[in-house]
C-alpha cells in the first residue's frame, strides 16, 4: 500500500499544480515605467497575473518568494545587466523560460542571449499579437514540463515508478493497484494492447515488490522462435542438439529469486504452454536434453495484447494455463481512452528525444497538439513516443508545425496520391501499392524492428514476412535497437 509518510510530498505536489492550473504569473523586470506599465496593461487584459520589478535586486527577490510561469528580462538593467542576471537566473530556476527585451538589439546579443539559455529575444517596439503568441507558447511549455516533473516526483516518492506518466483516472487507479499488489508473491498477468506500457508496468512491480534488488529478466516469447524458446527458457546440457556445444542456463535460472517477464504470452506453442504450466505448479523444471530437476524461486509476470478467454476458447491456449495466470490481473488503458495524458506524455519525450539527439528542446504548435489530441493511437504511446521522435529529429525551429507530424495523424491518405499517379492502375494494384506503403511506413517507424511491426498490424510475424515478400517491401538496416 502507499506510504503515508509522502502524504506531505503530496501536498507540495498539489500546491503546484493548483499555481500550473491557475492564471499564469508573469514577472517583468525592466527600470522603464512607461514600458512596465505597458506590458502590465496588454497582459494584465489577456488574463495574465503580472508582479513589476525595477532591478536585478528587487527581481530577485521576487523569484526567491513566488513562482512563475515566464521572466520577462529588460537587457539594459541599473547596476547587474540582464545578460549578467541571465546565467544565474537559469541555473537557479532551469525551467523557467525567460524573454528578454531591449531597445537596443544586435544579432550579438541575440546570440549571447540564447547561448546563456534564453527563450526568445523581443525588440521595442514589438509586434503585440507576436510577443503573446511567443509568451503563450512559452508559458504552455513550461506548464506541461512542470507537471511531468511534479508528477514523477510524486509517484516516486509513492511509488518508485519510473518513465511512466500520466495523470488519468484509468492510470491514477492502476498505480494504486501496482502499489498494492508489488509486495506479494502472486503471479501477475498485465493485458493491453501493443504500445501501452506493459513491460514499464511490470518494472514498476518488480521495483515495489521484496525482490527489487534481485533481477528483473524480460523476455518477448513471441520474438523467439518456437524451437528455441525451451532452450531459451530452462537452458539445455552439452550435447541437447546439434549446436549445444556446451551447457547454457535458461532464464528462469538466471531470473532465480527474482521476477521473469514473460511478453506475449499468448504467442506460445501448446506444448511449451504445458511446460510452463509445470514450473508455475510445481517450481521445477528440467535443462532441455537433461535429467536433473533444477527448483527455482522466480515470480511470474506475464502480458499479452489477445484476449486469453477467446484464444481459449479457440482451443489456442491453455484453460489450465490461463487460470495459474490469471491470479491478479492489470488491465492497461488505451492512450485513446486518456486523453488528457497525450500533454504530459508529449512534454516528456520532447525533452527526452531533445537531449538525446543534441538539440535544444522543442514544443508543438496549438495546431499540432490539437491534431494529437484528436488522434485515436491504434500504436498507443509508442506510437506517440515515435511521432515525437520524428517532429524533433525534422524541426528546424524550436516549434514543431502539423507539417511535421506523422501522415496518418493529419489524415492523410495513401489513395488519392496514387490515383494521381497511376491514372490506369487496376483496383488490385492500388490495393497492393497502399498496403506495401503502409508496411514500409510502420517499418520505418519501428525503426525496421518486423517484430514490433507485426505487434502492431495484430498479426503473426510470419505473416508479415510473407507480405514484404510478396509486396517487394524494401527493407533497411536497423538503425537502433
Amino acid at each position: 500500500m502507499p506510504d503515508t509518510s509522502t502524504e506531505a510530498g503530496f501536498e507540495t505536489a498539489s500546491r503546484k499544480a493548483d499555481l500550473i492550473a491557475g492564471s499564469p504569473r508573469i514577472l517583468i523586470i525592466d527600470d522603464e515605467s512607461g514600458i512596465r506599465e505597458s506590458l502590465e496593461t496588454m497582459l494584465t487584459l489577456e488574463g495574465f497575473t503580472i508582479t513589476l520589478a525595477t532591478d536585478g535586486v528587487s527581481g530577485m527577490e521576487q523569484l526567491a518568494r513566488n513562482e512563475y510561469d515566464l521572466l520577462l528580462l529588460d537587457l539594459a538593467l541599473p547596476g547587474e545587466s540582464g545578460m549578467d542576471l541571465l546565467p544565474r537566473i537559469v541555473e537557479m530556476y532551469p525551467t523557467l523560460p525567460v524573454i528578454m527585451i531591449t531597445a537596443f538589439g544586435t544579432m550579438g546579443n541575440v546570440v549571447d542571449a540564447i547561448r546563456l539559455g534564453a527563450e526568445n529575444f523581443v525588440q521595442k517596439p514589438w509586434d503585440n499579437e507576436k510577443l503573446l503568441a511567443d509568451i503563450r507558447t512559452a508559458i504552455a511549455r513550461h506548464r506541461a514540463e512542470e507537471e511531468v516533473v511534479q508528477l514523477k516526483r510524486t509517484l516516486k516518492q509513492r511509488y518508485n515508478f519510473e518513465n511512466i506518466v500520466g495523470k488519468s483516472d484509468p492510470m491514477l487507479k492502476l498505480f494504486d493497484l501496482v502499489a498494492q499488489v508489488a509486495p506479494s508473491r502472486s503471479t501477475i498477468l498485465i493485458q493491453g494492447e501493443s504500445g501501452t506500457g506493459k513491460e514499464l508496468v511490470a518494472k514498476a512491480i518488480h521495483a515495489n515488490s521484496p525482490r527489487r534488488d534481485k533481477p528483473f529478466v524480460p523476455v518477448n516469447t513471441g520474438a523467439v522462435p518456437s524451437e528455441l524458446l525451451e532452450s531459451t527458457l530452462f537452458g539445455h546440457v552439452k550435447g541437447a542438439f546439434t549446436s549445444a556445444v556446451s551447457a547454457k542456463k535458461g532464464l528462469f535460472e538466471v531470473a532465480n529469486t527474482g521476477t521473469l517477464f514473460l511478453d506475449e504470452i499468448g504467442t506460445m506453442t501448446m506444448d511449451m504452454q504445458a511446460k510452463i504450466l509445470r514450473v508455475l505448479q510445481d517450481r521445477r523444471f528440467m535443462h532441455l536434453g537433461g535429467t536433473q530437476e533444477i527448483q527455482v524461486d522466480v515470480r511470474i509476470i506475464a502480458a499479452t495484447n489477445v484476449n486469453l478467454q477467446d484464444a481459449v476458447r479457440a482451443g489456442r491456449f491453455r484453460e489450465d494455463l490461463f487460470y495459474r495466470l490469471n491470479v491478479i490481473t492489470l488491465e492497461l488503458p488505451p492512450l485513446r481512452s486518456r486523453r488528457e495524458d497525450i500533454p504530459l506524455l508529449a512534454a516528456h519525450f520532447l525533452k527526452f528525444f531533445g537531449n538525446e539527439n543534441g538539440m535544444e528542446e522543442r514544443t508543438l504548435s496549438p495546431e499540432a497538439m490539437r491534431i494529437m489530441m484528436d488522434y485515436e493511437w491504434p500504436g498507443n504511446v509508442r506510437e506517440l513516443e515515435n511521432a515525437i521522435e520524428r517532429g524533433v529529429v525534422l524541426s528546424t525551429g524550436k516549434i514543431i508545425p502539423p507539417d511535421l507530424l506523422p501522415s496518418q495523424l493529419n489524415g492523410n491518405t495513401y489513395s488519392s496520391a496514387m490515383l494521381e499517379q497511376q491514372p490506369d492502375a487496376s483496383l488490385f494494384d492500388l490495393m497492393e501499392e497502399i498496403e506495401r506503403r503502409i508496411i514500409a511506413d510502420r517499418l520505418e517507424r519501428c525503426h525496421w524492428n518486423q517484430t514490433e511491426a507485426a505487434e502492431y498490424f495484430r498479426i503473426p510475424l510470419s505473416t508479415l514476412n510473407q507480405k514484404i515478400k510478396r509486396l517487394n517491401v524494401e527493407i533497411k538496416k536497423r538503425n537502433r535497437d
